[in-house]
């Protein structure tokens, strides 16, 4: 099997490739300059600019599907400008990898796109399943409708499309983790906000072997990638504390404070959203880290 990835130098495209490696997949990858470009024994890199429309066309040579994971980081200030970026570095690049495939002879038969649950409305009551129609009115929520919306176009040239809707990643190497960490360690951990919003994780590497999951077994549609028991902002902050045996005591950040500090972009640490990942169990799927004390003692212990 032959596998086409963008964004394959990221954080979660990182461990992806890891994994797809031992496991016996060829790869092919985007990356931007020259210098990111490698020709290794099933591991080939392949030149591309999504704001100029270019594209090396021979990355689909031999290639049975795409992982899409390129996209910049939203955990930046929503300036207009950032916005611009987080948008169109999301949908350009989608729209040239479909004008591709269009115009050019392939054998691609499925393309698992990253998504996000941003999509789903703030709510402390809710629990949300794939079925939810509903979409948050934040700057997220339009952010996540036009990125599937871009993925969706694939399905009109007969191409298995499915999206994972991912929460929030724990991870040693980047991600929220990494920030929530600072203050803990310093013994100042606090929740945010009330510290009562639905914070639905998982861990890196059932996010990878997810993906690796839906490849081989074909998935189409929309799929929650979080693990089983979500928690509150609250019991995260705590449990990370705990885990890394620290105190825990200081009175919580409130929003106002949080909102002086990051603008619009404090909502991604204040949204609640409680969602459920049972229809990739229900399709075989079984997650390693299903509790948050498992997760991080597996990435704080090492």
């Amino acid at each position: 099997m032959k596998i086409l990835i963008t964004g394959a130098t990221g954080l979660i495209g990182t461990e992806l490739v890891s994994l797809l490696l031992q496991n016996g997949v060829s790869i092919h990858y985007l990356a931007r300059s020259k210098k990111e470009v490698k020709n290794e024994p099933n591991y080939q890199g392949f030149l591309w600019n999504p704001e100029q429309g270019k594209i090396d066309e021979n990355c689909l040579l031999g290639v049975d599907a795409i992982v899409h994971l390129a996209g910049a980081p939203i955990s930046m200030r929503w300036t207009q400008k950032n916005k611009q970026e987080i948008i169109e570095s999301r949908i350009l690049s989608t729209n040239l990898l479909y004008r591709t495939l269009k115009s050019h002879p392939n054998q691609v038969k499925q393309l698992v796109s990253a998504s996000a649950i941003g999509i789903y409305p703030d709510s402390l009551e809710n629990v949300y399943t794939e079925d939810n129609k509903s979409i948050d009115d934040s700057f997220l929520g339009q952010v996540v409708v036009k990125w599937e919306q871009a993925a969706d176009q694939f399905k009109r040239l007969d191409i298995k499309v499915c999206e994972i809707r991912t929460g929030l990643v724990l991870a040693k190497k980047g991600g929220m983790l990494k920030e929530l960490l600072k203050p803990i360690k310093l013994g100042a951990g606090s929740a945010y906000g009330s510290g009562k919003q639905w914070q639905s994780w998982i861990h890196i590497d059932d996010l990878t072997h997810l993906y690796y999951f839906a490849i081989q077994n074909n998935w189409e549609g929309v799929y929650n990638a979080t693990a089983p028991n979500p928690v509150d902002n609250e019991e995260l902050t705590k449990t990370v504390a705990k885990v890394l045996e620290k105190p825990y005591f200081m009175p919580n950040i409130p929003e106002f404070l949080l909102k002086l500090m990051l603008g619009e972009m404090h909502i991604l640490l204040i949204a609640s959203q409680n969602v459920s990942s049972q229809k990739a169990q229900d399709n075989g799927f079984i997650f390693k880290y299903r509790t948050l004390e498992k997760a991080l003692k597996a990435i704080l212990q090492k």
